[in-house]
């Protein structure tokens, strides 16, 4: 399997010879408003009614075309990586994520220094030792509660660095780590009854009540985190019969290397104690900041890196595992470096969408000519299968935009007056939006937090995409499944 940084600029050149035969077109926007939570809230989303070809001074269609090369901060085939890393801002792809990606890395550099974690697992495995199994199907249900209630997703990458090292010294392998964090996370944003990320966003620019349709939800969202925990375990199982099984065997002796070089379990010291409360606090106080007030990148990036801060102090004033500030400090550029990697590929992927012009419906791009033309083929056909391909159209649409209130933007103001005239409901329509959103960033390589999460777990995307195909294949089917059975039964 090629490398994926080869991958994604195979992706890249297919974009490119796609802009030479599809042209440019555009929408303009509209304002729509909608309540949450007994305030309402105004989002600027396209009008699907007036799509538009771009045209030139002589009337003839303009093709953004993409060369080799662009000059003057243009997009063109060997400027895609560049301009892909430096897009965007501190809130979001590429340039925030990177970020956040080097400060969780070089924080939790920190806390790994102080041998703390290390020593922790250690105690953790011996005082739990016939009951491992439960760590699978706890963790995955606590990750897909947080996708669910508050759009849990670039969290799971802090998570995923002290996870790892805990299962593949519990017998399972680093594919799981990535199961029961970001993938249970995707799960329960699919699936979410109240996720203001998604849920929320499309049912109010679709016009219906927002969090509407709770019950049908929390009853799905039930089903598919049951089918995603029975999932990993029964590969978790396999695995644990015969560990030069995994994908991941090869990769994960950094892992098992830290095992073979553990000195015997050290005594658990109050220093030690210091820092696990630190690291639990930093995690509580997070979640708080994202349910509560709405924090995202900047502000869990700055929790993150005050948790860096103090450990650092407790390390070391207490000396632990000999560390010293000077030996923090390299910890922190070492964990750092550790990201550069998934960082460079975050910004590839994300260049890739600037070659088909960005997400926005106002500026004349390939890729609303795309969503333009899928929405007009929507529109014609049965109201069974219009229901089916508008979970077909949000999945695949989901790999060049995969913000889900950014999709939710460009996507549910088309679809949704669509829905109306293929006679399939409003609801359905969203509902089709949030599995189509949701599933698909368990393997599309432009999703941020999916490559970051990977990154930190040492596995190729290429490998990823052999282990996960069958549970994508599996969710599609039962997706699909639900989408029809709720456009049958008239789910309003």
């Amino acid at each position: 399997m090629p490398d994926t940084l080869i991958l994604i600029f195979l992706i890249g050149i297919f974009a490119a010879a796609a802009t030479y035969f599809i042209p440019a077109g555009t929408f303009e926007s509209q304002d729509v408003s909608f309540i949450v939570d007994g305030a309402e809230k105004t989002r600027t989303v396209i009008d699907p009614a007036s799509f538009s070809y771009a045209t030139d001074e002589n009337g003839e269609l303009v093709y953004n075309t993409v060369g080799f090369f662009a000059s003057g901060g243009g997009i063109g085939l060997m400027n895609f990586p560049f301009e892909g890393l430096v897009s965007g801002s501190k809130w979001g792809s590429a340039i925030g994520v990177i970020m956040f990606m080097l400060i969780i890395g070089g924080s939790f550099g920190v806390v790994i220094r102080t041998g703390t974690i290390d020593n922790g697992i250690l105690h953790l495995i011996n005082r739990t030792k016939g009951s491992e199994a439960l760590f699978i199907p706890v963790l995955f249900l606590l990750f897909s509660l947080g996708g669910a209630v508050f759009g849990m997703g670039e969290e799971a990458v802090a998570f995923a660095i002290i996870i790892a090292p805990l299962m593949v010294r519990l017998g399972y392998d680093s594919i799981t780590t990535v199961m029961v964090t970001y993938v249970a996370t995707q799960i329960g944003f699919a699936t979410s009854w109240m996720n203001p990320f998604s849920v929320a966003i499309a049912q109010g620019i679709a016009g219906i009540p927002v969090l509407s349709g709770m019950t049908f939800r929390m009853v799905m969202w039930a089903c598919f985190t049951v089918v995603g925990i029975g999932f990993t375990m029964l590969y978790a199982s396999r695995i644990k019969a015969n560990p030069e099984s995994s994908f991941t065997f090869a990769t994960d002796k950094h892992f098992r290397k830290q095992e073979q070089d553990d000195q015997p379990v050290a005594k658990w010291s109050f220093a030690d104690t210091l820092v696990m409360l630190t690291v639990a606090g930093t995690t509580g106080w997070v979640i708080y900041g994202v349910v509560v007030h709405a924090w995202y990148i900047p502000e869990i990036a700055s929790q993150f890196f005050t948790m860096g801060f103090i450990v650092a102090i407790i390390g070391a004033i207490f000396r632990l595992n000999g560390m010293s500030l000077n030996d923090a400090a390299d910890a922190f550029k070492e964990g750092a470096g550790m990201m550069l990697a998934p960082a460079l590929l975050v910004g590839c992927a994300k260049g890739v969408l600037l070659i088909l012009g960005g997400g926005s419906g106002s500026e004349a791009s390939v890729l609303n000519s795309i969503l333009n033309s899928a929405g007009s083929f929507i529109s014609g056909l049965p109201d069974v299968m219009a229901a089916w391909l508008m979970f077909v159209f949000q999945s695949v649409f989901n790999f060049f935009v995969t913000s889900g209130s950014g999709q939710a933007a460009l996507t549910m103001p088309l679809l949704s007056p669509l829905a109306d005239i293929a006679g399939v409901t409003r609801q359905v329509a969203v509902l089709a939006f949030q599995l189509g959103d949701g599933f698909t960033n368990i393997i599309v390589p432009t999703s941020a937090s999916l490559m970051a999460t990977l990154g930190v777990c040492r596995i190729d995307w290429g490998v990823w995409v052999k282990f996960c195909g069958r549970f994508i294949g599996l969710l599609f089917v039962l997706a699909s499944v639900v989408v029809i059975a709720a456009h049958l039964m008239g789910f309003a």
